[in-house]
């Protein structure tokens, strides 16, 4: 049996929403220090860029990893339909009792994609700019069991900044 080549095929979405940063883990004071000004009560918005990335053996005959049609309709059922336009924290349900950081929303599109996709194993990467200078890349990896490092960053979700000495969002004039 021959092997076939692997592809890795990004197609790229926008959303528009809204959300306010509150976790329902902390006080109203904690949250507005960890959030900062993202913690106001009225929200803020975001347009949001999402591309999903599928890895795959390329099909002899059809030539490719998927459809990209496909892939379109998978994005709209599980993106565009589900949150674009919308207030994450109200109007998702996924979202009553979890915080709506960047890092959920990527868990949030790769669950959902994973439940309607054909054949969800061929889904590789979730990557979301929440804005120019902030982008977040989940791959479905879940962190060890039994290893509470508090100062260690989470190993199924990267947060990249453009600058490297901002310590935290609350601090970004971005977030």
């Amino acid at each position: 049996m021959s092997s076939r080549p692997q592809v890795y095929l990004t197609r790229k979405e926008c959303f528009s929403a809204c959300h306010r940063l509150h976790s329902p883990f902390l006080s109203d004071e904690a949250n507005r220090q960890v959030y900062g000004k993202c913690n106001n009560p009225n929200g803020h918005g975001h347009n949001y860029t999402v591309e999903v990335t599928v890895r795959g053996p390329v099909d002899s005959k059809t030539g490719m990893v998927m459809n990209i049609t496909d892939l379109k309709e998978y994005m709209n059922q599980a993106i565009m339909k589900k949150m674009d336009h919308l207030n994450l924290d109200k109007d998702v349900p996924y979202f009553k009792n979890l915080a709506s950081t960047t890092e959920n929303v990527a868990i949030f599109i790769w669950d959902s994609l994973k439940l309607i996709m054909e054949k969800p194993e061929l889904l590789y990467e979730i990557k979301i700019y929440e804005t120019d200078k902030n982008s977040v890349i989940y791959r479905g990896e879940k962190h060890e069991a039994g290893h509470h490092h508090h100062q260690e960053a989470p190993k199924n979700v990267r947060l990249t900044t453009s600058s490297e000495t901002s310590s935290n969002l609350s601090s970004d004039s971005d977030g």
